[in-house]
């Protein structure tokens, strides 16, 4: 063990071992200091302004001012990308949106929001809800479906945060399929501000007109898409639910039992479908844009509008304002079709290309059988020139068009910028798959999950392999490498759910299950840990808890350490088990201490007790952390305060280049670094400028018994006098004995 001291005139740094210092102590915050949420608290101010004044801003922000506009009564939602930040920011709007009589809620989840849409049934409110699209569609469904058979009075919208392609982080399907299911009407319109602010306020009316739930599908190039629009007046809802709860109202016909479930699913045909059309129709919700002359068309959801539009500029058939140069039929409504207004576009075509994102290919059919029964001859081309998968970017749609009109329209291509066999048309692009290295996602630097997948895998070391599941969060980056942990996940909260079926209860060899406390408050509570109890199972539940629905944006919990003015917080998560039947339930309130999550997760897996076992692993998520006190630190700094900022680093001499460490840490700020030394070859560990001094690495190290090499280094921002003093001393000895030491090592001379 050593210590030495580096000064400037700024800041000095402190050397020490691990064992001689609490970086927990210096790092540690009071319960009521703990934020959680990002702040929208400055944008949210530019929802007041009235009409004739502009708009300026990204497209979640817009919707929100666009619900304001048109008297929306109560909003609801559960957070998840790309829609996250509107939850977000109408949390932040809550003060506005309470002037305006507007009930806003934060839903425990996507199903509580869908069923808060119950209010508009009997009642002339209108009301949104938004949650992210497919996940929360599904957890939504059965409301959602009860929703829409029993129909609604005042306007209801569900806005979906479409995230459809390579970096999603849910499984790849379509809001589509739950639109036609229940017959929910689908806008989708094109991503600009005054299209999407547009399609709020005809959803509500289209909703009323026919007594039916509509969908407004917004991608995640159109929630953070910047512009502008014309505002109008902020308008109180006509009907509130105080107006609601003093007049109470009941209609039998509209509750979905026998026989009023069949009546309703005959009003969808026969009342609602036709009222929809003539509203979309007297309203020109869909739009068509170029000349009515060619022989060729394109018709397209309205959320492509602006890659394709963007397509046809490179290809030399569209300005930069826009104007086409073929026909475009654009589907601001996906649902319900129009057959005649499609029709009517397709008579003078003798070839129509289909631009439908995802699969399966529902328009593209629907479409293909309207033209059928028509009678109509004509060349439909879709997903032949188009991916079956995958999110439609810019090149994908180049690619597409240049492929359909080099087959319908030969020679409108042949005078484009981008003719086939043109040189320079289509540059060679290098296949890199095999060169660059794969980049899965994975924990952040510093974050307290690291050192749970680390005590596993050091139990699993003692123990042998463990059955383990995963759930939807950051802690499903445990089933990648280095931890290799989980192989599974259901769905959010049903991580232990999906390890019923080994509770066997033998006592033999345990399943492990990992939830977060988000998945915990949003379905876990009942679906898997009350599950459990109730069946006797004899599994093992480790509950993540980070003190946020971190995976979602950092939002406050049930269980959050925070002071929240406007929630209720600081249930504990023990409290939670132990009231629907856990009796074996233990709290590690530092999830750094790899050696005691190790001591209780061993503890779990051999205890001669039969029954649900709930560990819950407590530490604060480091990327919020690191939002609130890296503002506050750097403020301390500037004001001339004394600060001590963590750092970690590692000796080279002592590193032996095993890189065990790495294999039980996977920090993103522990890489690796060759040395200038002749006599080793093999690169030793390094902690680079990103570490956040949490103290993981070295903890690891000393659990696992892996080398001495890791130090602490004390970064002493507006030192004292006295510190300075005592730093340039330490930094004379130090460089004393370096120099001693140096002209005493073997030089190698380099040939001449």
């Amino acid at each position: 063990m050593w210590s030495s001291t580096l000064f400037s005139t700024r800041k000095i740094a402190v050397v020490q071992s691990l064992s001689r210092i609490d970086y927990w102590l210096i790092w540690g915050v009071g319960k009521a200091d703990i934020l959680a949420e990002r702040s929208f608290r400055k944008e949210v101010q530019q929802l007041r302004i009235g009409k004739g004044e502009v708009f300026r801003g990204e497209g979640i922000l817009a919707i929100t001012k666009a619900l304001l506009e048109n008297g929306v009564g109560y909003v609801g939602g559960y957070q998840g990308a790309p829609i996250s930040h509107l939850m977000d920011v109408l949390a932040d709007a809550e003060e506005i949106l309470g002037e305006l009589g507007v009930r806003f809620e934060s839903s425990a989840s996507e199903a509580s929001a869908a069923a808060s849409l119950a209010a508009s049934v009997h009642y002339p409110i209108r009301g949104a809800i938004t949650f992210k699209s497919t996940a929360g569609t599904n957890v939504a469904c059965d409301a959602l479906a009860n929703l829409a058979s029993s129909g609604v009075t005042g306007g209801t919208l569900i806005i979906v945060g479409e995230d459809y392609g390579e970096g999603s982080s849910i499984m790849q399907e379509r809001s589509h399929a739950f639109a036609m299911k229940s017959q929910i009407w689908l806008l989708d319109p094109r991503p600009n501000l005054p299209s999407i602010t547009a399609a709020v306020g005809h959803a509500f009316a289209l909703s009323e007109a026919s007594n039916t739930p509509v969908m407004l599908e917004v991608r995640i190039r159109s929630c953070h898409v910047y512009g502008s629009f014309v505002a109008a007046d902020n308008k109180r809802p006509e009907f509130t639910v105080q107006d609601a709860l003093d007049n109470p109202r009941r209609d039998t016909a509209r509750v979905v039992l026998p026989p009023a479930s069949f009546v309703h699913e005959r009003e969808k045909y026969e009342k609602r479908l036709p009222a929809a059309i003539e509203y979309i129709v007297r309203n020109e919700l869909n739009e068509f844009f170029g000349p009515d002359d060619k022989p060729i068309g394109i018709v397209l959801q309205g959320g492509m509008y602006n890659g394709i539009i963007r397509a046809l500029q490179r290809l030399g058939l569209a300005d930069v304002y826009g104007e086409s140069a073929i026909p475009l039929y654009v589907l601001n409504v996906t649902y319900p079709l129009l057959q005649d207004q499609f029709l009517d576009f397709c008579r003078t075509k003798d070839h129509v290309l289909i631009i439908e994102e995802g699969q399966p290919d529902f328009i593209e059919e629907a479409l293909r059988a309207m033209l059928h029964r028509a009678g109509l001859s004509i060349t439909v081309s879709g997903k032949d020139m188009l991916p079956m998968a995958g999110e439609y970017t810019g090149a994908v749609m180049l690619d597409g068009l240049t492929a359909f009109l080099s087959k319908a329209a030969p020679q409108m291509l042949a005078d484009s910028l981008r003719a086939p066999n043109k040189p320079g048309a289509d540059p060679e692009i290098p296949d890199l798959s095999a060169t660059v290295p794969p980049r899965p996602p994975g924990f952040c630097t510093g974050c307290p999950e690291r050192p749970i997948f680390a005590a596993l895998k050091l139990a699993e070391q003692r123990h042998g392999p463990f059955q383990v599941t995963g759930d939807i969060g950051c802690h499903l980056f445990g089933s990648l490498p280095p931890f290799n942990i989980g192989g599974t996940t259901m769905g959010y909260g049903l991580g232990p759910a999906s390890n019923s079926a080994f509770h066997g209860g033998d006592g033999t060899k345990r399943p492990i299950s990992i939830l977060g406390d988000g998945g915990f408050w949003h379905n876990g509570l009942n679906s898997s840990i009350g599950n459990a109890v109730y069946n006797m199972g004899d599994g093992i539940t480790v509950v993540v808890d980070n003190f946020y629905s971190a995976a979602t944006g950092g939002q406050d919990l049930l269980s959050s350490r925070a002071d929240n003015a406007k929630r209720y917080t600081k249930h504990p998560i023990t409290k939670a088990v132990e009231g629907v039947g856990v009796e074996w339930v233990r709290q590690v309130d530092r999830t750094y201490d790899v050696t005691k999550m190790r001591a209780v997760v061993e503890e779990a897996l051999t205890t001669s007790y039969n029954g649900p076992k709930v560990i819950v692993a407590s530490s604060e998520c480091m990327l919020n952390k690191q939002r609130r006190e890296k503002p506050k630190m750097q403020k301390a700094i500037t004001e001339g305060s004394r600060v001590v900022k963590p750092k970690f680093g590692i000796d080279e001499d002592v590193c032996t280049g095993d890189h065990a460490c790495m294999r039980l840490s996977g920090c993103p700020s522990l890489t690796l670094k060759k040395l200038d030394d002749p006599l080793r070859d093999d690169p030793v560990a390094h902690i680079d400028q990103s570490c956040v001094g949490c103290g993981n690495c070295g903890e690891v190290a000393d659990a696992a018994v892996l080398c001495p090499s890791f130090y602490q280094a004390d970064l002493v921002y507006n030192p004292s006098n006295g510190e300075r003093i005592i730093a340039r001393l330490r930094r004379l000895v130090i460089g004393w004995f370096q120099n001693r030491r140096a002209t005493r090592r073997l030089q190698f001379e380099p040939p001449v």
